[in-house]
């Protein structure tokens, strides 16, 4: 409840939008979806906090087929627009051609797929994401289904191994799993001027400090206390405001994209 209270506080502070923190005690996917369709009459927007991967992917495109107001999971696409966002302009600091950078995505769940999914629309033609497995590719056994559509998109020169293997001669990293997961041996690996974005709150995958000792050139992180933030609240408020006072019903991957651009 704390967190959706927070989340109700800064959509208020930040864009003058009204929310109600609503807690649902279930994790049964039929009851999640009936619950919000059922009082989603009194609402003009709902936005899907906390659901994990990958219930979070089923919950949120019943509901935007269903539903005729904006529905948009936040620690997905929140996320994920930030993280574009900071690659855009990463992409002009150390002067490197946006679409053809080589970013590799570690972490699988709801940020980590989003993330890889709006950096494709955008883009980016070479993107790779790796989990607690290794490098997620066309034809690796045992995926989940999610992980099947994510190899389709990503990773076109079909590599395989580690995320050490995948992270040879990229130029961004995007760490959104947890801590120990980015090494300085990754980071001496990457191309000039590697861009890391150590995201997992509390502890990074690799502390500033120790990513700028392996050569980074450009660091993000999660927290408020270094540089760099790379935090959703700067996308799902706005984003909500600019939904309800347009009377948009979905929030789609190119109004994402544009989002990104104006934040950049």
């Amino acid at each position: 409840l704390p967190v959706m209270e927070g989340k109700c506080a800064i959509l208020k502070e930040m864009a003058g939008v009204n929310g109600m923190p609503i807690v649902l005690d279930t994790q049964d996917t039929d009851e999640i979806v009936n619950t919000i369709k059922n009082i989603a009459p009194g609402f003009g927007a709902i936005n899907l906090e906390d659901f994990s991967a990958p219930r979070c992917f089923e919950i949120e495109e019943r509901l935007k087929k269903e539903l005729d107001i904006p529905v948009m999971h936040d620690d997905q696409h929140g996320t994920a627009m930030v993280v574009l966002a900071g690659i855009i302009n990463a992409s002009q600091v150390v002067k490197k051609d946006f679409k053809n950078l080589k970013v590799v995505v570690v972490g699988a769940g709801a940020a980590g797929h989003a993330i890889a999914q709006l950096l494709v629309v955008a883009g980016i033609q070479n993107v790779i994401v790796a989990d607690s497995v290794g490098v997620i590719y066309k034809g690796r056994r045992g995926m989940a289904e999610y992980k099947k559509k994510l190899a389709k998109l990503t990773n076109p020169e079909n590599i395989k191994g580690t995320a050490g293997d995948a992270v040879k001669d990229a130029d961004v990293i995007v760490g959104v799993s947890g801590p120990g997961t980015i090494t300085q041996e990754h980071i001496q690996s990457m191309a000039t001027d590697p861009v890391v974005f150590a995201l997992a709150n509390p502890t990074p995958e690799i502390m500033p400090e120790e990513a700028k000792k392996a050569g980074a050139r450009i660091v993000a992180t999660g927290r408020s206390d270094y540089a760099n933030q790379v935090n959703n609240a700067l996308a799902f408020p706005g984003i909500f405001r600019g939904a309800l006072d347009n009377r948009i019903s979905e929030i789609s991957d190119e109004t994402k994209v544009r989002v990104a651009k104006s934040i950049a």
